[in-house]
């Protein structure tokens, strides 16, 4: 695994500034917010000017700012961690159901309409420039753009003109991390079938694999992860534990109950639960070979 870390920061340390990071999961609830949140307030922490940034979310609940404008709580969390206000340049399209088949259309935090899928799926490709151009403002005024994709880049018939995942990380040149769940069982073939299922451009972006979410002796698991990594040439950076952190959840996948779910947090229980999950991050991320891949 070290060998393989090493070749890779070889390959990708040094040239021009990149600016970002994206990290792109096996699924929905794999554990990309998380390890957003995390970075963004690693990032923070290490005197960086840090921004996060979805282009496109889906979620139930809403965020609002102070000027009563709606983005996903997720990157409003991520705004938070990384010391600054939400806003919605950090989610330009906030996408919240209404039905089993359509969705309220929030634009830059505006409701837009609402429309059924099948016609937002159209509709989408014309918000691309909005998109690019939100992001373009933003990478020019901060050190590092955390960018968080969506469900999965492997949903083949969601690809075409994919603005969120692929789009999205060819929009910004990003190179990419790809978190996968173990405790949901399948992690090693959720990887694989990820990385396969996509364009060779399109693998040639990930850098990294994180597992999320493991429980019990690693050792047991690093013969799987010496496989993986023979199998798709890209190596495991990290192996994060289960532990419950009271951090709001975005949607319905959760994995247990919290207190922050139905009653607002003060600043100083969020900014503890903000200060754990970084501390988790940092002891089982490789943020040296991350940071490389930033190349600050």
């Amino acid at each position: 695994m070290g060998e393989l870390r090493e070749k890779f920061s070889f390959l990708f340390f040094g040239g021009d500034v990149v600016g970002n990071i994206m990290v792109q999961g096996t699924t929905s609830s794999a554990g990309k917010s998380m390890l957003c949140t995390a970075l963004c307030r690693i990032f923070k922490e290490d005197g960086y000017k840090v921004y996060p940034f979805k282009s496109q979310n889906m979620s139930s609940k809403s965020y609002k700012t102070n000027d009563g404008l709606e983005i996903s709580i997720a990157q409003a969390l991520q705004a938070l961690a990384s010391g600054i206000l939400p806003n919605p340049s950090m989610n330009p399209i906030l996408l919240k159901p209404v039905s089993d088949e359509g969705s309220q259309v929030f634009i830059k935090g505006k409701l837009e309409k609402t429309m059924k899928a099948v016609d937002y799926f159209k509709y989408k490709t014309s918000l691309k420039p909005m998109i690019k151009n939100t992001y373009d403002k933003i990478e020019k005024e901060v050190d590092i753009v955390v960018i968080e994709g969506a469900g999965s880049p492997a949903e083949i018939n969601l690809k075409e003109n994919d603005i969120v995942n692929m789009g999205m990380a060819e929009m910004a040149d990003a190179n990419v991390i790809l978190i996968s769940d173990i405790d949901r069982g399948g992690v090693f073939a959720s990887l694989y079938g990820t990385v396969m299922l996509l364009e060779e451009e399109e693998r040639k972006r990930i850098k990294g694999l994180v597992i999320n979410k493991f429980r019990g002796d690693k050792s047991i698991l690093d013969p799987g992860i010496a496989m993986i990594e023979e199998l798709l040439n890209i190596p495991v950076i990290g192996t994060i534990p289960y532990v419950p952190l009271e951090l709001v959840d975005e949607d319905s996948l959760i994995d247990y109950e919290k207190k922050c779910n139905i009653r607002e947090q003060t600043e100083k229980e969020r900014e503890e639960e903000l200060g754990k999950l970084a501390q988790i991050v940092r002891e089982h991320l490789d943020m040296e070979y991350l940071y490389s891949l930033i190349n600050l």
